[in-house]
Formats: structure tokens, sequence, C-alpha cells
């Protein structure tokens, strides 16, 4: 079942006309949030995420869409389809409403749940082979609106299939000054040395919500040296380590770019930090 407007609906319902403006325009936001045995992970940093990228785009943002809102409607999807004791991926999604061509004719919003299980409670660090290279056909464009999570995903789209083509696990994004910008599907992390380091906003990186929680976790770990600055993809070469992180996977370590090889020690310890954070809270 999906939940549409509050309404649960079929999956295989028609219930989204041709003049929805997220498909018509990709004029529409969306959180991937994970929820564990009806625990959803990082809510207040989803929903705030959410309604601040909400105000960016000049949607309305009604009365009575408060965090505790937000999470009824996402209790109630994964209750209608039976996983109130799973692990459960959730596409939460919001559009703007019918009427108008670039130019809408309102600011009111829909809004869309999807869920569908997945396989562990916890984060767990893949120990497969996990191969990128650079995508480098197109560039982000750093701005306030690169750092959405909108449906405009037409760059990850391209550089997924350029990546399945060539056999690559991932892709990296640069930007239009040639720094790293992140992974098709997360952030991305550098490790040299005791210092960890991360592309800032302003180079245009998604603001993710893991990227988030990971530095507050780093920077309570006294033997590292966190920093936020642009990566140039001559420091790739440089790396001990290089991981991505998302809310669904939590961190996946790379372990080959080009001829480089790379370990996974400081992964290892950040997921399990996380981990910790998580059952605690």
């Amino acid at each position: 079942m999906i939940n549409y407007n509050g309404n649960l609906v079929s999956k295989t319902d028609s219930f989204i006309s041709s003049s929805n403006r997220g498909y018509a325009y990709g004029d529409a936001l969306f959180e991937t949030i994970r929820v564990v045995n009806n625990k959803i992970l990082f809510l207040e940093a989803h929903y705030f995420r959410l309604m601040g990228s909400m105000r960016i785009m000049r949607m309305e943002i009604p009365m009575n869409f408060t965090m505790e809102f937000m999470q009824a409607e996402i209790f109630k999807s994964i209750s209608a389809n039976q996983l109130e004791s799973s692990t459960v991926r959730v596409k939460f999604m919001i559009n703007r409403s019918e009427g108008g061509l670039y130019t809408p004719t309102g600011k009111a919003i829909d809004y869309i749940v999807f869920t569908s299980k997945l396989d562990t409670d916890f984060y767990i660090l893949s120990s497969a082979p996990y191969l990128v290279d650079l995508f480098k056909d197109f560039y982000v464009s750093p701005s306030l609106l690169s750092t959405l999570k909108t449906n405009n995903k037409a760059l990850n789209i391209i550089g997924s299939v350029f990546a399945k083509e060539n056999d690559y696990d991932n892709c990296l994004l640069l930007n239009t000054n040639k720094s790293i910008v992140e992974a098709l599907n997360g952030n991305i992390f550098l490790v040299k040395g005791n210092t960890i380091k991360t592309p800032p906003l302003s180079d245009g990186c998604l603001k993710g919500v893991l990227r988030g929680e990971l530095i507050e976790v780093i920077k309570q770990i006294p033997e590292y040296t966190f920093i936020e600055a642009s990566i140039s993809p001559f420091e790739l070469q440089k790396a001990d380590e290089l991981f991505i992180t998302n809310t669904i996977v939590g961190i996946q370590p790379i372990t080959k770019y080009r001829k480089k090889s790379f370990t996974t020690n400081v992964a290892k310890n950040l997921l399990a930090k996380l981990n910790m954070k998580i059952r605690l809270s």
C-alpha cells in the first residue's frame, strides 16, 4: 500500500495524474528514511531538512505538517504494509500540487509515502570489493539547490548508467571547479592519517542526514581531526581510506580507485560508534 495525502491506495492503482508537477517538471523533494522496528532513525534531521528544502523551493508548508504528523504518516504506511517488526526503507516525497507550466499556479503540496523491507536492523560494513572512478561527462554546479534532495537527478542517473557499463560499483562526481563533491548515492569522506575530510556544502554536495550525524560522531573522537574542505582528484591516490555515507547503507567503504587500494579500519571504527549512537538514542 502507498500513502497518498493520507489515503492508503494499492500499488497497482493509478493515483498520480500526468499533470503531477513532480512527474512533469521534477517539482518535488524527497527524504529516504530508515526505520528499525518502528523506530525512525534521525527523524528530527530528516524533518528539518525537508522543511528547509520546502522553504527554499517556495512550497507552502501546511500548518498541520509537524514532525509528529510526518511520523504518524510514516507509521501509517508501515502498518498498512505489515512491516511493524521489520527494518524499512521509507521514501517520503513532497511535490507541489498540480497547476501551471514552469510557473506554478499555487504553492500547496501533495505527499506520498512509499515503503519497502530491508534485510538488516543496524548498519553492517560490507567486506566486498567496491570499485569507483570519476564521472566526468557532466559536473555539479555548486549552489543552494545542489544541496537539496530533489527529483532532478539526471546527473546521478546518467552516472549510474556509466558506472554499470564500465563495471564500477559507483562513481564520484566533480563540481564545475573540478573538486570531488560526492558519490552518485551519498556523501564522500577521505581519511589520511588521523585526519578525516569531507567536502563543504558550498562545494555543491548534498546536505546528507547521515553526513551530519557522522560528523557529530567524528568530532567526539579525540584521536581524529575533522575538516570540511575541498577534495581534489589528486588527493584520492594519496588517501588511506575513502568511504561513502547514506541513511540506508550507513558507511560503504571504497576498496579501490583506479590502481589504488584502500584500508577500512577507520570506517569500521566509525560504524561501530554510529550504531552505538543509534542504540542509545
